[in-house]
C-alpha cells in the first residue's frame, strides 16, 4: 500500500508540474529600440494589461498566455526574420500586435506559409483590408479613413491651403490615398506635397517648401520621431501652421518627444478618449491600470488594450489546447463587442476591425478631445 501511495503522489506531482508548466505561447515583432518605440511600450503595456489578468485567473481553460516580443526596429526584414523565429522556432499560434505597415506586408508569406493568425497589428493600412488576407485580423480602423478625416476636418474650420509631408514608403502611400479622398471632397489641392525619408527626413528641404507656400495647416504622414523633429523644425522656422498626424502617433511619448512644441497638434485616433471614464472599456482599461500601480491611459495603450481583448477571447471559444487551426476557425466566425457597443466581426470575407475615428488636440502635453 506504501509503494501505490507513492507512486500515486509522484504521479500528482508530475501531472501538477505539466499543468504549471502548460501555457499558450503568442508572438509579437515591434520596434521597441527605434523610431517608433515609446508607442510601442505604451501599446505593450495595455496588452500586457489584458494578459496580466487573464493570467491572475488562471488562465484560458487552465493555461498561462505568454508573449514572446522580438524588437524589429522598425525594420522590415528584421520583422519578418523575428516572426520566422517565432512563427518555426517558437512555435507561437499567434502573432499579436505587430507594428508598421511594410513591417506587416512582409510576414504575410510567412503567415500564408504556416496558417498562424496575426490579430491586431498595429497599422490601419489598407492593404490589409482589401484584398482580404486571409491570416490577417485587424481590430483598429484604417489610415485612409483617417487621413481623408483630417482633411475634412481643417476644411471645416476653414483652413485652405493645406500641406502635406508623406512618409515615401507604403504606409505614406496607402494614407495619402485617403488624404486625397478628402481633398476632393473639400474641392482643394494640397499647396505642397514634400515626400519625406521614413526614417531620416531631410528637414532642410521639407520645411522651407512648408513656409514658402504659406501653408495654414500640414498633415503630417509619418511615424514618432521622424514626426516630433519635423514639427519643431517647422516651429523653429517661424511658421504657425496647424499640424495634424495620424494615430500611430496617439501616444503619450510622441507628446514628451515633442515638447514645447506640442501645443495645439492634433492627432487622429481610432479608440474613445483615454479620459472618458464613463464609457465601459475605458473604466476597465482604468481599472486594471491602477491596479498595477496607476499606469497612464493612453491611445497607444488602448490600442493593444483592445487587440489583446480580442485575441484572448477567441482563445477562449478555440477550447483547451488551442492550435493555430482551431483559432483561425473561430475568428473567420467571430463577433465581439469589446465594450460600450465597439464591435468586432470577422468572416472569410471581411476581415475588418472596429469602425471608429475621431482626433484630439494636445494641449498642456494632453490629449484632449
Amino acid at each position: 500500500m506504501k509503494t501505490v501511495r507513492v507512486l500515486c503522489c509522484a504521479a500528482a506531482l508530475v501531472l501538477s508540474a505539466a499543468n504549471a508548466a502548460a501555457q499558450i505561447l503568442i508572438g509579437q515583432s515591434a520596434d521597441m529600440s527605434g523610431p517608433v518605440a515609446a508607442s510601442v511600450r505604451e501599446t505593450i503595456a495595455g496588452s500586457q494589461l489584458v494578459i496580466d489578468h487573464v493570467n491572475a485567473q488562471g488562465g484560458i481553460h487552465g493555461e498561462k498566455v505568454e508573449v514572446i516580443r522580438l524588437d524589429d526596429g522598425l525594420d522590415p526584414k528584421r520583422s519578418a526574420e523575428n516572426s520566422r523565429i517565432l512563427i518555426e522556432d517558437k512555435k507561437v499560434i499567434a502573432l499579436l500586435l505587430n507594428r508598421g505597415t511594410p513591417n506587416a506586408l512582409a510576414v504575410i508569406p510567412l503567415l500564408d506559409k504556416s496558417g498562424t493568425p496575426l490579430i491586431g497589428p498595429s497599422t490601419g493600412a489598407m492593404s490589409l483590408h482589401k484584398p482580404v488576407q486571409k491570416l490577417v485580423f485587424n481590430v483598429r480602423s484604417t489610415y485612409q479613413r483617417e487621413a481623408e478625416k483630417a482633411v475634412l476636418h481643417l476644411h471645416t474650420v476653414s483652413m485652405q491651403r493645406i500641406a502635406v509631408v508623406q512618409a515615401d514608403d507604403s504606409f505614406g502611400k496607402d494614407a495619402m490615398e485617403g488624404a486625397m479622398k478628402g481633398f476632393d471632397k473639400a474641392g482643394l489641392k494640397p499647396v505642397v506635397l514634400a515626400l519625406a525619408d521614413r526614417n531620416k527626413p531631410d528637414y532642410a528641404i521639407i520645411v522651407p517648401k512648408l513656409t514658402a507656400a504659406n501653408a495654414q495647416a500640414v498633415l503630417w504622414i509619418g511615424s514618432g520621431t521622424a514626426v516630433t523633429e519635423g514639427i519643431k523644425a517647422l516651429r523653429t522656422a517661424g511658421s504657425a501652421a496647424q499640424v495634424i498626424t495620424l494615430s500611430n502617433n496617439a501616444a503619450s511619448g510622441f507628446i514628451k518627444e515633442l515638447g514645447n512644441a506640442s501645443g495645439g497638434v492634433v492627432v487622429m485616433q481610432v479608440l474613445p478618449s483615454e479620459r472618458a471614464m464613463a464609457h465601459p472599456l475605458i473604466k476597465e482599461a482604468s481599472d486594471l491600470a491602477k491596479a498595477k500601480g496607476d499606469i497612464e491611459l493612453s491611445p497607444a495603450l488602448l490600442e493593444g488594450f483592445v487587440a489583446t481583448k480580442v485575441m484572448v477571447e477567441a482563445l477562449r471559444r478555440a477550447g483547451p489546447k488551442p492550435t493555430r487551426a482551431k483559432l483561425l476557425a473561430v475568428l473567420n466566425d467571430f463577433r465581439y463587442d469589446v465594450g460600450g457597443g465597439l464591435e468586432v466581426g470577422y468572416s472569410p470575407q471581411d476581415h475588418t476591425g472596429i469602425d471608429y475615428v475621431d482626433l484630439s488636440i494636445i494641449s498642456g502635453g494632453r490629449f484632449k478631445r
